[in-house]
This record gives structure tokens, sequence and C-alpha cells, in this order.
């Protein structure tokens, strides 16, 4: 009986083992994961976010990075001389801070998480700015593998799920000073980096790591 018993606690041991061994692999791909975010500096180390020597420099430059839900966008600029304010296409076409989506990001360098694939669209609120160049817009793919996104062009039509409201603000109106209601306004953080947009959602992979380390952490209780 002894032995019987022996052998079954040692069952439950080599499974118990087995469940933290795939637990721990788990956790190592889902560290994987998000080590393949990229981080976009916008307009290149040597530029930055700053009025363009063209107009269709920012196109240009987008039209050569491959953008994926979890990368960020870092707008390298001064201080109180440029801002980056998202925005519908409508708005992005006529250049004005109107309907603008989330707060106004005035402290630089500013960070932005790409939590959504699809559209997106980026402007500079200060007066003239994004008349001269200083916008930008990019297409966000939801994984690696759905392969490179085209880069939305000026006048193309409206992406889906993207507010589109008449445009009625002259060229280069600058922002109001609060987001939609809802909205925080970003804070400064340490050495003047801005808060990035909230996270995208842990990948599964992690929960079924806690979980599968939860279940072998109870059968070695009972051992």
């Amino acid at each position: 009986m002894g032995g019987s018993g022996g052998g079954g606690g040692g069952k439950r041991a080599d499974w118990a083992g087995m469940m933290i061994a795939v637990a721990a692999v788990s956790l190592v791909l889902e560290g994987s994961v998000v080590a393949a975010a990229t981080r976009h500096v916008v307009g290149g180390s040597g530029t930055g976010w700053t009025i363009p020597p063209n107009a269709s420099f920012y196109g240009e430059w987008s039209s050569s990075q491959t953008y994926v839900v979890g990368d960020t966008l870092v707008f390298n600029f001064p201080t109180g001389i440029h801002n980056v304010i998202q925005v519908p296409k409508s708005s992005y076409d006529a250049c004005t801070a109107q309907n603008q989506i989330g707060s106004t990001l005035s402290t630089g360098p500013a960070t932005v998480t790409l939590t959504s694939s699809g559209a997106h669209y980026y402007i500079c609120g200060v007066s003239g700015h994004c008349s001269t160049g200083q916008k930008l817009a990019i297409t966000v793919a939801s994984s690696s593998s759905a392969g490179p996104a085209p880069t939305p062009t000026a006048g193309g039509p409206t992406p889906s799920g993207a507010p589109a409201p008449a445009s009625s603000g002259p060229s280069g109106v600058s922002p109001a000073a609060s987001g939609p209601s809802g909205v925080s306004p970003a804070a400064s953080g340490p050495s003047g980096v801005s808060p990035s947009s909230a996270p995208p959602p842990r990948p599964f992979i992690f929960s079924l790591s806690l979980a599968l380390l939860s279940v072998a952490s109870s059968c070695l209780i009972f051992l």
C-alpha cells in the first residue's frame, strides 16, 4: 500500500513539474511577443517632429515603416514649440484640431502606443505648422503576419470606424486645451516624457501561464 501511495505521489510530482515547465516556456514566449514591439521615432532621429523641409516629408518617411498594434510612436520636439494631436481624417486633411481624439500632447518628447489597427492621423496644432507639412498619417496592422499596411493618402476614403465630421475651422487653428469628456489631459512625466496611451491588453498566453502556475502550485500542496 505504501509503495502504491508513493508511486501516486511521484506521478503527481512529475505532472506538477511538467505544468511548471510549460508555464515557464509560455512566459518566455510572452516576453518575446512584448520584445517584438517596435519603437518608431517619427521623422527619424535626425529630424524628429518639426516643420519639415517639404510637405511630403512625413508621408515619405512613414511609407518606409511597418506599424503593428503594440508599437509606439515617439515624437521628438521641444516643449512649447510643437505639440501632437490625434484627429479624424477630415480634420487631418483640413489641418484643424476640431474633433480631436484624446488630449493634446504638449510636452516633448511624447510617446503614443498604438492600441488599435486601422488608419491613425496626427498633426501639430500650432498655427501654420500643419499646413506646411507637420502632419502624419499611418495605417496600423493587427499583427506582423498581416504584412505591411499602405500609408493613408489625402483625399482617400475615411477608415472604417473613424468619425468624419465636416471641417469648419480655418487652417492651422490651435487645439483646445482639453480633450473630449472622460479623457484625462496628458501629464508631464520624468525627463519631460509624456505618458503613453493605455497599453494593449495582455496576450492570452500570459493569462494561460498564470493559470498553469496556479494549478501546478495546488498539486504540489497536496503531495
